[in-house]
């Protein structure tokens, strides 16, 4: 039966604009009030009447708006939490820099200095002919303008000064041209003094000849008159590592040749040396004597760079006329004072060696040389100086490890011959701000140069030497690199070059004035990716953000939080670096604060959360600091469901708690005394299933499992029966949510049971035993435990998950494996004969239970559970009744739809020593069908296994295994007394067997020794699928915005052109069959839908085998099955998001619900939800006969069947909203939801009534009719059918149209959403369409196959939304597709 409603045609049509109206400013009881009104004065209840209301449609305007009704902008299940939560296992931070090598291996200090000079001042060696004049400076000082022993102890100081600004906490010792017996001396010395740190060897042979081919330098004897060599060899033997050697002389190459053989002969003898050589020139090459430069042009380079670079750019500027030299000696300031001139320029040098190593250098080079070692890295930045100063004079300095070429980088952009040509003289008055304006133009339009920043700095310097008072005027370099940066995240791209100017951008976290914008840019560059969090780590990022959380400056206070949440996103080793530094307070204030965005503060929230990620020492100091008060206040402080309270914020509260006091005992007391548990229920019906998910993580990870709940050895500050009153509120609340909409739920309540199954071990397996023996030994019987009295727990209830009756059968048996203080049932390898399970299944030993064996001698187990009442020993601390709610609770979940879901159910089975073995029912061939029994047993088949009864009804619970052997009938009643034994023994041997047929070993078994118990329990996923969230783009809007809706305008307006044909079509006959399918289902077509975009067809069968065809092509293009275990068969088929990326629902007839995207790619499906539509309370399900329909506009799933109620779910927050009373005793047979409105819909009943709601209503029930006796088989609105009635809602009392369809039993029917059809179809192969008037507009009979053997009743019928299509499926494989005469055949 169908119902044809003329409310929804009339709603669409002559009365669209009303109804829009009334959707917006009226509840849908005076949409009623206002119909009924409207049938007594304005339309008469009559045929002509439906005339009159199509012929008004035909106005344009109620046209368009009629059409506009029916494109819903309603999107749903298209969040992240749909994006493969069943196939991906997702993974938080990185545990310990795993995935990031930012974070140098082992940080080094330089303790000692070794400083060697061979000067022989006077006395020029042997091989070396100097030029006149020569470079005489050494250390800056001229050795010949004093006495020789006196200049050369000047030197010695000199040098050992200039080092010091470097390494300051270094010991400095020297020997002044020294013998070998005394470097070997200071060698030694200096290596036991500086342990396992590394030192530093510096020589100077400016005095000696040059080292040999074979690498020696050359020291003098006691008497100066001969010069003894020393290999390298015996100074690396006395040095060893780690250790770094500067050489400034001629040839210095031979040395660093020589130093490399030898280490190549270490490493293959496999002693590896961490040593660093620097070099003043290759093999083959002499010291510049130009007197431009000093003698030891190589040592200044190393230890005072910006003199030496300043002397050596101001020869090649615009400046060099202007500027006296000896200014250069008298810039005022220090190095390290950012605020003068010579600390600008030493900042500026520093960030500019920086952005060349970094943008030259491999990563990890980088990080050994310009990270590790902080003496190390300034000679190394002022290495690449020296390369670029000394290859002026063709001589090329080296390192060991080898450096590429970087004097002619651009950052050293010399722009003296560019100023020449384009840039005027600069002005000579000493105008500096005018000069400033003058050079950042050109400035600003070549890449940013050392160069030019040193010729701003320099013209400044004579107004600063003659004026102490003159105020120093900041260069433009650091803005205006950081102008390029801004540039580059424009633009740039994780495929892209990376940007060159990050080292620049640490560097000028250390200024005020630009520290705010260079924080800004550096987040925006950090929510590029993990790869760019990578790239900043690597440069050296962390001790800067780690050290600005010490300030206090509110503005920057966002920003941070920002930047250490993409950073712990990557990598949370860093938590103990925070801890340590005191950093989780910044962010616990930061968190406490009103005055920041819930946005803001939920990244907070996640950065303390990583914080107490599995770290004891980060759980303590957040306690001590008052988290967890903070968190429950703001819970506290939430509005449920309120639609301010942004949700993210209230996730990441609940996984900091969750984290906070997970595997942490005194946490968990502070949670329970601060009434957390009852916090957090409160959210458990939220709308956004994150935070119901995250409420359940932190309800579960309160249960303690570390402990037995009633041990001796308690924690005296935790009350037992307080705990236990916690625990039983905990559970209650996590059983309420096990029917939850969401998968993401439903997976944290099993984690949580699993948690309190470990902490109640052995008395949840007392209970389970006693449930068992209750079956076997009294058939089908009641089971013993619903209505045990109170104890002195307090908890008392009715057990909603046992069925009426109690009547608990299945056709496959679980293990249960039972062990405890004073039970013992195995004995021998056997099952005892007296045991409570012998007849039942099998047991063994659990690996999770306490004390439980296979082999205890005692056989007195009979007394512990008799007549199903548990006795224990000891009192149990709940109601055995809680506990079977609990164990029925574990089955529920173990069936879910949800594979992910129902694999953790089983888990949590596993651990109270429920092995469930399962067999995967075979997809027979109709004719070994036939062969075996009759169809009643097309349940799961079994093998070799013993039939027994189930209280876990395998029907539904999906779990994959494979069997072999031929189908046997299920098992009944009577077959309980005399079902096989088998030892566990047997069993074991069986499993062990690659070829048994069996599913994984016995879940929660574990012969690996060594394993502790907890290991094996469940672990969340929803922390480390949370933090996912920040490590995506939270900035930039997605990329493919306008192109999906460039995809739904294209969409609608072909809709919009298709429903104006389909409203004014008229339609003669229907019986142009243009297209036939074979589908290859051995039991005919179930149900099936036409896509609205696509020439594509999609069909189901009995065995829920999905396949879906393009009719045009035609072609096969996926075909899957809907899940591993189809014994209730597809009660619908439905689109969803038609209009964008659709996806397919899939309704079985148990009430699972299975929603599939990329449906259409042959092998690429994705399951993107599944849930239970009809809970069925019980450890047993039945197939309810479910019937559902989709309503787009609400996002809104209404689902019924043999229930006494009608579920409203929305997918959108996926969650039951709406348990509307069907108002009948008898069940719903027939389901069709509003289009237009909504909240509306229909519901035809067994027993002929037909119904129609409006949840948006008080009272649901809108108008309620009788148009049969008989059962009503479909429904529809808009224009809809009763197979042999329309129906008027503003004439309750009588049909409006009444049509004699079929003289058989009508088995289909279908009602076109748009076009004024309806089509029937029989259990005679006879298919009818009519028009609204009640007009046959044809017959389309089923032709005879090839063979003339007649095909099976029609079992479904479906038309295309947008065309006048009709296909049609039968008991036969085919479906067959029909359409009027102007369409061709196919």
């Amino acid at each position: 039966m169908a119902l044809g409603d003329l409310m929804a045609s009339r709603f669409a049509h002559s009365s669209v604009v009303v109804t829009n109206h009334l959707d917006e400013c009226l509840s849908n009881r005076e949409d009623v009030e206002l119909y009924r009104l409207r049938d007594v004065s304005e339309v008469p209840s009559t045929s002509g009447s439906i005339v009159n209301v199509y012929g008004n449609a035909a106005a344009t305007s109620t046209a368009t708006a009629t059409s506009m009704v029916y494109l819903p902008q309603t999107i749903v299940l298209c969040e992240l939490r749909h994006d493969g939560f069943e196939d991906s296992m997702p993974t938080g931070p990185a545990e310990s820099g795993l995935v990031s090598k930012w974070r140098p291996k082992d940080r080094m200090k330089t303790g000692m200095v070794a400083l060697v000079l061979c000067l022989n001042i006077s006395v020029d060696p042997p091989d070396v002919i100097k030029i006149s004049p020569c470079a005489r400076l050494e250390c800056w000082i001229d050795p010949f303008s004093m006495a020789p022993p006196k200049a050369l102890e000047a030197i010695g100081k000199a040098l050992s000064l200039q080092y010091e600004r470097w390494q300051p906490k270094a010991r400095y010792k020297y020997q002044l041209d020294p013998t070998v017996e005394e470097v070997k001396k200071l060698c030694n010395t200096c290596r036991k003094f500086a342990k396992t740190e590394r030192v530093l060897f510096h020589y100077n042979g400016h005095g000696v000849p040059k080292p040999t081919a074979n690498g020696e330098i050359w020291l003098f004897n006691r008497s100066y008159t001969q010069y003894i060599p020393l290999p390298v060899s015996e100074l690396d033997t006395w040095l060893k590592s780690p250790s770094i050697y500067v050489f400034d002389c001629s040839a210095a190459g031979n040395i660093v040749n020589a130093f490399i053989e030898l280490t190549d002969a270490s490493a293959s003898s496999g002693a590896a040396k961490d040593c660093i050589l620097l070099a003043a020139c290759e093999a083959h090459e002499t010291l510049p004597q130009s007197v431009e430069f000093p003698a030891d042009v190589f040592t200044s380079c190393l230890t005072t760079p910006i003199q030496m670079a300043l002397r050596w750019f101001c020869k090649r500027s615009l400046l060099r006329e202007s500027l006296d030299y000896l200014l250069i000696d008298k810039i005022p300031g220090r190095p390290n004072d950012r605020k003068t001139l010579l600390g600008e320029l030493n900042w500026i040098f520093t960030a500019v060696t920086d952005t060349i190593a970094w943008n030259v250098l491999p990563r990890d080079l980088f990080q050994r040389l310009f990270r590790q070692d902080l003496l190390v890295a300034s000679l190394f930045r002022n290495f690449l100086l020296a390369e670029r100063i000394m290859r002026s004079a063709n001589c090329s300095p080296i390192s060991y490890p080898m450096l590429p070429p970087t004097h002619q980088h651009h950052m050293w952009y010399d722009c003296d011959a560019i100023l020449r040509q384009f840039v005027p003289i600069p002005p000579q008055d000493n105008d500096i701000i005018a000069y400033n304006m003058f050079m950042i133009p050109y400035y600003a339009q070549h890449r940013d140069a050392w160069d030019m920043a040193a010729e701003i700095c320099l013209s400044q310097l004579p107004s600063l030497v003659d004026d102490s008072s003159a105020e120093f005027q900041p260069s433009p370099f650091f803005t205006e690199q950081l102008t390029a940066f801004e540039v580059w995240l424009d633009h740039g791209s994780e495929h892209k070059k990376p940007p060159e100017q990050l080292p620049i951008v640490l560097q000028v976290l250390l200024s005020q004035c630009h520290r705010f914008r260079a924080l800004v840019l550096l987040g925006r560059f950090l929510d590029m990716g993990p790869w760019a969090v990578d790239l900043a780590l690597s440069v050296g990022i962390f001790p800067y953000v780690l050290k600005l959380l010490q300030t206090t400056t509110p503005e920057l206070r966002q920003i941070l939080v920002f930047i250490w949440t993409k950073i712990l996103a990557l990598d949370k080793s860093c938590q103990v670096d925070l801890v340590k530094d005191g950093g989780h307070i910044y962010f616990i204030r930061f968190l406490d604060s009103m005055e920041a965005f819930p946005e803001q503060r939920a990244m907070a929230a996640f950065v303390l959360a990583v914080i107490v990620d599995g770290h004891k020492r980060g759980q303590e100091a957040c306690i001590e600091a008052g988290l967890l008060e903070v968190c429950l206040r703001h819970l506290q402080a939430s509005t449920p469901n309120d639609a301010q309270s942004e949700p993210l914020f209230l996730q990441w509260l609940c996984l900091c708690l969750g984290k906070l006091w997970e595997d942490f005992l005194e946490a968990q007391i502070v949670g329970f005394q601060a009434g957390a548990a009852v916090i957090l229920a409160s959210l458990l019906s939220e709308p956004q299933p994150e935070v119901r998910a995250t409420a359940v993580f932190a309800l579960g990870t309160l249960l303690d499992v570390g402990v037995e709940p009633l041990g001796d050895d308690a924690d005296e500050e935790c009350d037992d029966d307080e705990k236990l009153r916690a625990e039983i509120s905990i559970i209650k609340n996590l059983s309420s949510v096990v029917s939850d909409g969401s998968p993401l739920v439903r997976a944290e309540v099993a984690v949580g049971l699993a948690r309190f199954a470990f902490g109640h071990n052995k008395h949840l397996k007392s209970v389970a035993a006693s449930c068992w023996k209750s079956q076997p030994s009294s058939g089908l019987s009641t089971l013993p435990l619903a209505h045990l009295s109170r104890t002195a727990s307090g908890y008392s209830s009715p057990n909603p998950y046992i069925p009426q009756g109690g009547i608990i059968t299945s056709q496959i048996a679980p293990l249960l494996r039972i062990g405890g203080d004073s039970t013992s049932i195995v004995r021998d390898g056997r099952v005892s004969t007296s045991g409570p399970l012998a007849t039942a299944g099998i047991m063994h030993g659990s690996p999770l239970s306490d004390n439980s064996s296979q082999h205890s001698d005692s056989g007195a187990s009979n007394d512990a559970v008799s007549n199903g009442i548990i006795n224990l020993a000891r009192d149990q601390p709940l109601d055995s009744s809680f506990y079977v709610e609990c164990i029925f609770a574990m089955c529920a979940l173990a069936k879910d739809p949800s594979p992910r879901v129902s694999r953790l159910g089983r888990r949590v089975l596993s651990i109270i020593g429920i092995e469930q073995v399962v067999a995967k029912p075979i997809r027979h061939s109709s004719a070994a069908v036939r062969l075996s029994e009759p169809s009643s047993s097309a349940g799961p088949r079994l093998s070799v296994l013993p039939r027994s009864s189930s209280w876990f009804d395998m029907n539904g619970g999906h779990l994959p295994m494979a069997f072999r052997t031929p189908p046997v009938s299920p098992p009944r009643a009577s077959y309980l007394a005399g079902l096989r034994r088998v030892s566990s023994l047997d069993f074991r041997n069986l499993l062990s067997s690659p070829d048994s047929g069996l599913a994984d070993p016995l879940l929660g078994y574990s012969g690996a020794s060594g394993q502790t118990e907890q290991s094996l329990l469940p672990r969340s996923t929803m922390y480390n699928w949370s933090c996912g969230h920040f490590s995506k783009p939270l900035l930039t809007a997605s990329d493919d915005g306008e192109e999906l809706i460039a995809k739904r305008e294209a969409k609608e307006k072909s809709a919009l052109d298709l429903i104006a044909k389909c409203q004014h079509y008229s339609v003669s006959k229907l019986n142009n069959q243009i297209a036939s399918w074979d589908t290859k289902f051995e039991v005919g077509t179930r149900t099936m839908l036409l896509q609205p975009f696509s020439p594509v067809v999609i069909a189901a069968d009995e065995n829920e085998r999905i396949r879906i065809w393009n009719y045009e092509e035609p072609t096969l293009l996926n075909s899957f099955d809907n899940h591993d275990f189809p014994d209730k068969g597809i009660s619908k088929l439905c689109l969803i998001n038609e209009l964008d990326d659709s996806l397919l629902l899939v309704a079985s007839g148990d009430g699972s619900v299975r929603i599939w995207r990329d449906y259409k790619q042959r092998g690429h499906q994705k399951l993107v939800t599944a849930f239970s539509s009809i809970p069925v309370r019980g450890p047993a399900t039945r197939n309810v006969n479910a019937v559902v329909d989709w309503q787009q506009q609400s996002g809104c799933l209404f689902t019924s069947g043999e229930i006494s109620s009608i579920k409203v779910w929305d997918l959108d927050k996926e969650q039951l909203v709406h348990s509307i009373p069907s108002s009948s005793d008898s069940s719903t047979s027939a389901l069709a939801a509003c289009q237009v409105h909504g909240g509306q819909l229909a519901a035809g009943f067994v027993d002929g009534y037909v119904r129609i709601y409006d949840t948006r209503t008080t009272e649901m029930v809108v108008c309620t009719a009788r148009p049969h006796v008989q059962r009503v088989v479909g429904i529809g609105f808009q224009p809809g059918l009763d197979p042999t009635k329309f129906l008027d809602i503003r004439n309750q009392s009588e049909a409006y149209l009444t049509i004699d369809a079929h003289r058989g039993s009508l088995t289909a029917l279908a009602v076109h959403r748009h076009a004024p059809i309806i089509a029937s179809g029989s259990a005679k192969q006879l298919i009818k369409v009519f028009s609204l008037e009640g007009e046959q507009l044809g017959t389309i009979r089923y032709h005879p196959t090839f063979m003339a053997q007649k095909i099976g009743p029609v079992n479904c019928l479906a038309f295309h939304p947008y065309q006048v299509l009709l296909a049609a499926g039968a008991a036969d494989p085919f479906v067959t597709l029909y359409a009027d005469d102007s369409n061709p055949s196919r």
